[in-house]
Order: structure tokens, then sequence, then C-alpha cells
């Protein structure tokens, strides 16, 4: 049943001009992502609108010819995604794929693009090992890694006195990543992990595994997981009375769908590092307004990664003047990444947009003015010490 469901979401279309498997007909975008899983909320329904609202700021067409946009759920599993992936580039004349939520999945699916030679932009999966050793010179992680949001809040909670930790990490590539990221952070500054667990995805009861992390006696339990499965881990935590206790929780990935299920009084304190924030300045404020009148909730940074990498794609389309993927993504490399929200980005030649990020807090409730209003940013973060140097790199693309 889940096969024929996933062809019949492979086959869902929406269209700016006029949709056609012939690639010769016009440019053609397929959002691979969550439409009723653990991430859905924060990627889903809103990334295929972000790609959507790209499109349409690009005019509907180019090079003359119409640009069409379907999306498919790949239901967090890596052979459904690699289905919908193979039948889009083989017979339904896909030139690039976005989002993919879920790092097995964006890792199958990069495997697949390379042999394919066509292009995949990464916005919402944040395994490292997608632009390490994994590489591919055509694929670009566009919104954020592991290994930058481990930088960014293990660091700053670390310096603050708090050095013994205990994670909370779901049982696939992003959690084991994330763990081993922060794991690493907080050795690097003195302090110590003293305990590891993974819960299976979309964990409906994190009993046991918050019974371990309250008996190590940690001072910070750091959750290492996504949208469903850390709102459900910090509302369990919150029941066996973990932060009353004296620990303090750290999201190592938080969203703002997340805070907004939790409710500032539950979340408040939090510190979390982001790339994106809709109330960051006037531009992303703009973009927000608009896609909350589509989706309902200002986008996340994964919603507006993918808004980001679909413009930004556009834009090397028609600089080439084809839709030639090894063209195409040499002109993504060339031209600066100008939208709203990003700050001194650009790519780098492992494929990695290195990007400035925030730290922020989430506010006490009497501090927030407005719905949606919940973070006062600590301050922003320098791209260039949120990712590897590119010495280190374990990319066989990267020239050393």
């Amino acid at each position: 049943m889940w096969h024929a469901l996933a062809l019949a979401l492979a086959a869902a279309t929406l269209c700016v001009g006029t949709a056609s498997a012939d690639d010769s007909q016009g440019v053609k975008i397929g959002v691979l992502t969550d439409m009723a899983g653990v991430t859905a909320d924060a990627t889903g329904k809103g990334s295929v609108e972000a790609a959507r609202m790209a499109i349409e700021e690009a005019g509907g067409t180019l090079l003359g010819k119409p640009v069409a946009l379907v999306y498919a759920d790949h239901q967090h599993k890596p052979d459904v995604g690699s289905s919908i992936a193979r039948t889009w580039y083989d017979t339904q004349g896909v030139d690039v794929i976005v989002d993919v939520p879920n790092s097995a999945v964006a890792l199958a699916v990069q495997a697949l693009a390379a042999q394919k030679k066509k292009l995949l932009l990464i916005s919402s999966a944040g395994t490292t090992a997608v632009t390490q050793a994994q590489c591919s010179p055509y694929t670009v992680q566009w919104t954020y890694t592991t290994y930058a949001l481990a930088r960014g809040t293990a660091s700053a909670v670390v310096q603050e006195g708090l050095k013994s930790w205990f994670i909370l990490a779901s049982d696939y590539a992003f959690g084991k990543q994330l763990a081993a990221d922060t794991a690493s952070v907080v050795n690097a500054n003195g302090g110590k992990v003293v305990g590891t667990v993974y819960h299976p995805l979309n964990a409906a009861d994190f009993a046991s595994f918050l019974l371990q992390a309250q008996s190590s006696r940690a001072q910070v339990v750091a959750l290492a997981n996504a949208g469903g499965d850390t709102i459900s881990a910090i509302k369990q935590a919150a029941e066996f009375g973990i932060v009353q206790g004296g620990q303090k929780l750290a999201a190592m990935l938080l969203l703002d769908t997340d805070v907004n299920s939790l409710g500032l009084p539950a979340a408040q304190g939090t510190y979390l590092t982001m790339p994106f924030y809709w109330n960051q300045n006037d531009g992303t404020r703009a973009f927000s307004t608009k896609f909350q009148a589509r989706v309902g909730h200002p986008p996340t940074f994964l919603q507006a990664g993918v808004y980001g990498s679909v413009r930004h794609y556009l834009q090397a389309v028609k600089a080439a003047g084809t839709t030639d993927s090894d063209a195409v993504m040499r002109k993504m490399k060339e031209l600066p990444i100008d939208d709203a929200f990003s700050m001194n980005a650009h790519i780098r030649d492992d494929g990695l947009v290195v990007r400035d990020m925030l730290l922020a807090q989430v506010k006490p409730p009497a501090q927030s003015t407005q719905p949606w209003d919940f973070y006062n940013v600590v301050r922003r973060i320098p791209g260039d010490s949120l990712a590897w140097p590119l010495a280190d790199s374990q990319c066989p693309l990267v020239r050393k």
C-alpha cells in the first residue's frame, strides 16, 4: 500500500505554466518532502509553497518556457525517496530536486542524483556526510548542518559553565551525526558527555530514555532530534520534572513550529542556533507575510531554505541559458546568494553553503509582543566558525 501511495503522491503536480513530462518543454522542480510525518509542519506543504513563491517571483517562465513544480512524500523511507527521485529524473523530466528532510533519505537520493548527473538542493537534511565523505558535484547543502547547530548552541551553553551532558538522539543518520557533533563541541570546550541514548523516529514514549537522562545527573540533557520528536521529548521531560530537578534542556534543532506547539512557558530560556528568523529584517518580514497568508504561519528556516535554494537555482539557469546540470552548478557557485535571509552566504567547492547564523534564546511569555514573536537574538555567528575548514574536508571534490 505504501508503494502505491508514494507513486500517487509522486504524480501530484502543482504548475506555474504548463507541466510536462518532457523536459524540453521547460524547467521542472521536484519538492521531495514530508507531508504527514514528524517534520511535516516544518517542511511539507510549506516547502511546496516556498518553492512555488520562488517560481512566481521569477515570472513563471524561464528561457521562454514554463516552470513546473511537482511534489511527493518520501515517508522518511530511503527506498521510497529513491524510487520517487528515479521516476522524476527518468520519466518526468525533473531537472532538480529540493528540500529532502531526513538525512538517510537525502543520502540515498544524493547517490542517485550523482549517478544521473541531476541536481539536488538539500534544505532540510543536516548530516555532514552530504558535503563530507559522500559529497557530490551535483548537490548543494543549502540551509544548515548538524556541525553548525552543534557549534553554535553547545559551545554557548558549555561556556556558561554547564559542563556535564547527556544526549538523547533520534536513531537515524541525522540524529547520530548531531549527537556526534554535539559531543565533539562539548568535549572541545572542556565539558563531558556522560551518556548517549538513541530513540526510534516518531517515538511515542520517551519515558525510559528520560529516566536514563535523569539518573545520569548530567547538568544538560541535549535533544538531538527534530520536529514531533523534539516536542514530545520536551513535553515528557516536563512531566518527569527534569528541569524542575535542576537539569537544563538544550534542543539542538528547534524550529518555530516546535516552539509554537510547546508554548513559551515550556520553551522559554532555550538556546538555539538558526540561519533564518522571520522577524530578522524588512526583507524577511515581507517574505514571511506572504508565506503566512498561504500556509498560516511564518516559514521555518527549512522552508525559507527551500525558497532560497529554488530562487538561486532559477537565477543560475537564467544566467547559464540552459538547464544542463554542470553549467547550472557552475553558475550557482559563481553568483552571489542574495535572498533576504542569507547573510554572507556562498557555495564552497564541497557543495556546502557557508552562511552567518543567529544565536538566539526563546523569550519568556512576558516579552513576546505578537504571535510567533519567540526569540531574543543574542548575536550573529560568523559562517566560517560554523563550517569545518576545507583543509580538513573528506570531500574528494575539494582542492587541497
